[in-house]
């Protein structure tokens, strides 16, 4: 279908949805509306709606409405007008969890569930415990938990009837009332409500109708799939978090410039001095001028109209190396000004700064994943109509062949109970729930099943160099200086002029020389800083400067030959070291490759995976990081947009990618990718943007993870597919009458603690 030159597109949040099923039918729905497209993800429960102008977005909801299911227009994701002064804002890294307060009534009817289920199993189960009217108390136990616990299970399978599909949840609620309903007849009606009355081991159907209860049947149910549901909601709160960390990055407030009026004191009759006024950043307006001081986050992207500072862009780079900017230069919102203060002219503010781009490219990522197809979801679709066909045909073949109609119904529930899918329920939750925590102990965090699915195809990973590779710190990688000079002087030199300043540069120089016993502890007079260019003073008496090389040689220093050849093949940050007016050491500050990146790599390739580095660092940085790692395949210089262009491109040509990094500038990448890992020690975004988030901060924990997740995969698929042999081999059983709803209660019991088992073994993964 091709769209009008002249459509729009907007983003619905969409509550009430359970299943695949549900995902088709919202698209379905929408769909039929004359020139709309939409694409519905079940994990962060959003729709993006492609639309003409002749329709509404009211006829969208509607249409939303009358496929079974609630929807509003999503927030634009921009600060609001009231934004929190700087001393109300959260902590940075906490993040509110939307989808709380929807997760916290499904665990009270679990705890709730759980509580009076307990008794009523143990009851039924164990003949010696039967006391006297015990099978009432078992009913006032059990009706909440099948009415109220059970509600989003019949609540679901309502609509879904109501729209003519058949889905598990169809399947729970029909197995579950059905076993209730005979309950009643049978204490109301029949002879369990009398007196004496216990519950025998037998198997069969053939005892004495109306004599038996199934409550604890249908309260196990119940209670044993509102666990798997609670576990399956855990592993999906962070969905939807990236947008939050990534706009938590701007700043709420700003110094915006005003000018005063004409003061009485002003005797030339010139405008008086211009006044700071603090705003809510949504009060900033393009063209507005306003200050940031050191340590201070740039508010809006701009234009510097004075000052001189280092800026650093690392979010967007990724590289820890500050950028050097002075009047005229162009700044980026949600970066970090050091060593000077600027006035910049805001050019693009709110939704439309880079920032806010960024955000944007990492939702339009995370909707275009592939939707939540499980395997239990596609098979309902048969499954279910397979199971109520034969529990109605076990009915009509038992009162064909004489039986009472009491035997009938009871092999039929018989049917419904053996088929309800507690373990398939369970399969994927509980081994989520295992494979996290074994995942936890090694510093893996795996946000849900999706990203292992995506595991096993991957051949291709994409690695960000600086932070992940490398240690992502500005350290001293190297001295050089003229033969007539004492290298641990000319570092005591340098230190003693940077411990003035808090540049990330400096830091690295006064950390190399405190680190190192041989270098002289000095002390500096008229120490001076020259805003993002290089500092100057008097140490032990003589005239000294460190900075930029083209900083000293405007000053008057003469830079030897020697030095400027070495200059010339760094491609490390360079700080010339210089006294009585010659430059006499050259630093080079830098990044380093971690500890075992080399094996990190080597393990990779042997998991059939092709390593590729992309960073935002020079072609020459990279490259000689890539060869000290072996890998062939290297992409530098690339921003946050290329990094999203080259996953699609490999994508696009047939590749499965997984993508490493850890900065804002990787998280459309991580979005992206087929498989996003986050690295320890990066930020918010790129974590909530990702699939797995490593908390071990080294190259080793990478291959881990990926071992990891196939292992949790593959249990995943075991537990559904024997969770599936269990109802194809029981049913007939049960059909037959070799089973009645107590026993078939049991063996359904048993295979939940089947998949519990076989889960618990990825503790030893």
């Amino acid at each position: 279908m091709t769209l009008q030159h002249d459509a729009r597109t907007i983003d619905l949040d969409i509550e009430g949805m359970t299943c695949a099923s549900c995902v088709g039918r919202v698209e379905r729905r929408l769909g039929r509306l004359d020139g709309v497209e939409a694409e519905v993800n079940l994990a962060t429960e959003r729709a993006r709606v492609r639309f003409p102008s002749t329709t509404s977005i009211d006829e969208l909801l509607d249409a939303v409405r009358a496929a079974g299911y609630r929807a509003q227009v999503t927030a634009p994701p921009e600060p609001p007008a009231s934004a929190p002064s700087v001393a109300s804002v959260e902590p940075r890294g906490v993040v509110t969890d939307a989808t709380a307060p929807a997760d916290d009534p499904l665990r009270t009817r679990l705890v709730v569930s759980a509580l009076l289920t307990v008794p009523v199993v143990v009851l039924a189960m164990v003949p010696a415990l039967q006391f006297t009217y015990w099978q009432w108390l078992s009913l006032t136990l059990a009706a909440p938990v099948v009415v109220w616990g059970g509600w989003p299970f019949h609540r679901a399978a309502a609509v879904n009837l109501r729209h003519g599909t058949l889905t598990m949840d169809t399947l729970v609620s029909l197995g579950t009332l059905t076993a209730f309903a005979w309950s009643l007849w049978a204490l109301f009606l029949g002879h369990a409500g009398m007196p004496g009355m216990t519950h025998g081991w037998t198997f069969g159907v053939r005892g004495t109708p109306g004599g038996d209860v199934y409550l604890e049947v249908a309260a196990g149910v119940v209670t044993i799939l509102l666990l798997g549901r609670v576990l399956e909601a855990r592993s999906k709160r962070r969905a939807g978090e990236s947008l939050r960390t990534l706009l938590d990055l701007a700043p709420r407030e700003v110094a915006v410039l005003r000018r005063a009026g004409r003061g009485a004191a002003d005797a030339a009759g010139t405008l008086s001095a211009e006044l700071e006024e603090r705003v809510p950043i949504a009060a900033l307006r393009v063209g507005d001028r306003f200050v940031v001081r050191p340590g201070e986050r740039v508010a809006a992207d701009g234009i510097v109209e004075r000052g001189e500072a280092g800026v650093d862009e690392s979010m967007l780079t990724g590289e820890p190396a500050p950028v050097d900017v002075a009047a005229g230069d162009t700044v980026t919102a949600a970066t970090i000004v050091h060593g000077g203060s600027l006035v910049v002219t805001a050019t693009r503010v709110g939704s439309d700064t880079r920032l806010a781009q960024i955000a944007r490219l990492v939702e339009d990522a995370q909707l275009g994943k592939s939707r939540s197809q499980r395997l239990a979801d596609r098979i309902s679709a048969v499954f279910v109509p397979i199971v109520i066909a034969i529990a109605l045909g076990t009915a009509v073949v038992w009162l064909a062949t004489g039986s009472p109609l009491e035997q009938a119904v009871t092999a039929a529930v018989a049917v419904l109970v053996i088929a309800c899918p507690c373990a398939l329920g369970l399969a994927t939750p509980v081994a989520i729930l295992v494979g996290t925590g074994r995942g936890a102990e090694r510093g893996i965090l795996i946000t849900g099943p999706e990203a292992l699915d995506r595991t096993a195809g991957v051949d291709t990973i994409l690695l960000d160099k600086t932070g992940t590779l490398t240690t992502g710190h500005m350290r001293l990688t190297g001295v050089t200086t003229t033969p007539a000079t004492d290298r641990a002087r000319a570092l005591g030199i340098a230190a003693a002029l940077e411990r003035g300043s808090e540049h990330p540069v400096a830091r690295a120089i006064t950390e190399a020389a405190e680190g190192d016993a041989q270098v002289p502890m000095l002390s500096v007079a008229g120490f001076r800083a020259h805003s993002g260019l290089g500092v100057s003073g008097s140490v032990d008496g003589i005239a000294s400067g460190a900075g930029r090389p083209a900083f000293l040689a405007e000053r008057g220093y003469t830079i030897p030959e020697q030095l400027e050849a070495r200059a010339a093949e760094s491609d490390d940050t360079l700080v010339a070291v210089g006294w009585d007016g010659e430059v006499r050491a050259l630093l080079e500050i830098g990044d380093s490759v971690r500890d075992g990146a080399a094996e990190a790599v080597a393990r990779l390739r042997s998991q059939g995976l092709r390593p590729v580095i992309v960073t935002g660092d020079t072609p020459r940085a990279a490259a000689r990081t890539a060869a000290s790692l072996g890998i062939d395949d290297v992409h530098a210089g690339v921003s946050p947009e290329g990094k999203l262009a080259i996953v699609r491109g490999l994508q696009a040509g047939g590749a499965t990618v997984a993508m490493v990094g850890d900065g804002v500038n990787d998280a459309a990448a991580l979005a992206a990718a087929d498989l996003g890992i986050a690295m320890g020690g990066g930020t918010d975004a790129a974590a909530s943007a990702s699939d797995l988030a490593l908390t071990r901060d080294e190259p080793a924990a990478i291959p881990d993870a990926i071992a990891l997740a196939r292992a949790t995969r593959g249990t995943i698929r075991g537990n559904l597919f024997w969770a599936f042999a269990y109802n194809v081999a029981a049913i007939p059983l049960a059909a037959a009458g070799f089973l009645n709803p107590m026993i078939a209660g049991a063996a359904m019991a048993f295979s939940s603690v089947f998949v519990v088992l076989n889960s618990l073994r990825l503790r030893r993964a």
